[in-house]
């Protein structure tokens, strides 16, 4: 398997390669020449298989460069009881309506990016020691991205993490997690500005392909390939779980900010996973929506971007979009960076009036929908009511926008976020309850933290990497 820019100016590269890169030289990203092939045999003897087993089957078709035996270990080695205290590491749980919760916030920082984020600190340890290399991570957070990437990598040998995120827009919980952490390879960076800002500046320096290779700038962000192969994952263990027989039709309903989460399944759907619809849902920042419901596709400045309760999806420009675009334009990357020009030059594009737009659903399966706090909040409490259970503001978005695509006979599994602890004020505002604190976290908010604030400056980012990395 070999991998091109989403732009055409890559010379084919495999997965190690990638691996250890951002953003593809020329600015796009690396995409797989054609997606695997998943056959209704291989799904049946997929079925009884453990969730590191599974992965393996799914992540060798990704990773061909990799001996089999040595990417064993490693999907071994990550996804165990003791990392993510269950054998099923993944749960399905029933809900109600048609609809069931995919337990994704069973890893170290209770959140679903630990799910890839694990595998892909264990890839990094494995490539560099193959290759000889250190790498510098830079990467940006709306929340759970930062700790994820941090409890992944810290004490990794030859990985540095530099994590952006926006002072003062993540929930004091998220906020402890990173900034908490007192591991010499791990250095926080609080921005003066938003997500958009942070992202802005991890793909200016991405571009700056001098500085990049100086100094070994890499990414975790979810235009890291790695990461995004990994989230395939899931949507295969639950759909074998959730499907009546292999072979019918079961829909995912996904919180989406920065679109790698939905990507996935759409990457899933392509290797014939068969997957009725893909739910994108988002809370008030609905550019995602906007587009699926009208084609056109606008991203909003910073000053735009709402704060919200659901603030990891509080993005505007979803990174990974750019990969789905890819393929409704026939994987034509001269006919992808026109549109990247059009959206540069005009603040956005429009696809309404084109032949492919018209099959984002029926041949691509996508919906979409949005949620409002208000919608959070009445939603968090019913499910408390009628479950017992407390789930994330993000989960909720995606439980709201669900319940109008469940079709009878269809399951409907909703991604889960995080758990509801990390964002406990909005979940006490909806029930009256305060979330419990995991035995792990307890005081988590009181420790001393390690942080550097810092202007949105692609020059000062630069300027405190150089400082740290003693290249």
């Amino acid at each position: 398997m070999k991998y091109l820019s989403s732009r055409g100016g890559m010379s084919p590269q495999g997965f190690s390669e990638i691996l250890l890169e951002g953003l593809a030289p020329d600015g796009g990203l690396a995409v797989p020449e054609q997606y695997p092939q998943v056959s209704h045999a291989q799904l049946q003897a997929w079925k009884n298989l453990s969730y590191a087993e599974l992965a393996f089957e799914v992540l060798r078709n990704f990773a061909t460069d990799i001996p089999e035996a040595d990417l064993k270990a490693l999907t071994s080695k990550t996804y165990t009881k003791a990392v993510y205290g269950t054998d099923e590491i993944t749960p399905l749980r029933p809900l109600f309506d048609g609809m069931q919760v995919l337990e994704l916030s069973n890893g170290p920082t209770l959140a679903f990016k630990d799910m890839a984020m694990q595998l892909l600190g264990n890839l990094f340890e494995y490539q560099l020691a193959r290759v000889g290399q250190e790498l510098n991570i830079l990467g940006a957070t709306s929340g759970d991205t930062g700790s994820a990437a941090e409890y992944a990598m810290r004490g990794k040998k030859g990985v540095r993490v530099f994590m952006l995120s926006p002072a003062g827009k993540m929930s004091a919980f998220q906020r402890a997690q990173m900034y908490s952490l007192q591991d010499p390879n791990i250095f926080n960076v609080a921005v003066e500005g938003l997500f958009d800002d942070c992202q802005d500046m991890v793909k200016a320096v991405s571009e700056d392909l001098e500085f990049k290779s100086r100094y070994k700038i890499g990414t975790v962000n979810s235009i890291n390939w790695g990461r995004i192969s990994a989230q395939v994952v899931y949507y295969f263990k639950s759909y074998l779980k959730a499907a009546p027989t292999i072979g019918d039709p079961v829909s995912f309903a996904v919180p989406s900010g920065n679109f790698g989460n939905v990507l996935a399944g759409h990457i899933a759907r392509q290797m014939g996973l068969p997957i009725r619809r893909l739910v994108v849902a988002t809370n008030e920042n609905n550019v995602l929506d906007e587009f699926f419901r009208t084609g056109v596709y606008r991203p909003r400045a910073s000053a735009e971007t709402y704060i919200t309760s659901s603030p990891s999806m509080d993005i505007s420009k979803a990174s990974n979009f750019e990969r789905f675009v890819y393929d409704l334009v026939g994987r034509d990357p001269q006919a992808l960076k026109a549109l990247w020009d059009t959206l540069k030059r005009d603040g956005q594009f429009d696809l309404s009036g084109d032949a492919r737009f018209a099959e984002v659903e029926s041949r691509y399966g996508f919906v979409s929908g949005s949620s409002s706090h208000a919608n959070r909040l009445e939603t968090i409490r019913e499910v408390y009511e009628r479950t017992g259970t407390l789930i994330d503001t993000h989960t909720a978005d995606a439980v709201k926008v669900a319940r109008q695509y469940v079709e009878p006979g269809v399951p409907m599994v909703v991604l889960e976020t995080a758990l509801a602890v990390k964002f406990a004020e909005t979940i006490e505002e909806a029930t009256g309850q305060i979330p419990p604190v995991p035995a792990a976290y307890a005081g988590i908010e009181k420790l001393p933290q390690r942080v550097v604030g810092m202007k949105a400056s692609v020059a000062e980012i630069k300027q405190f990497i150089v400082q740290n990395t003693g290249l």
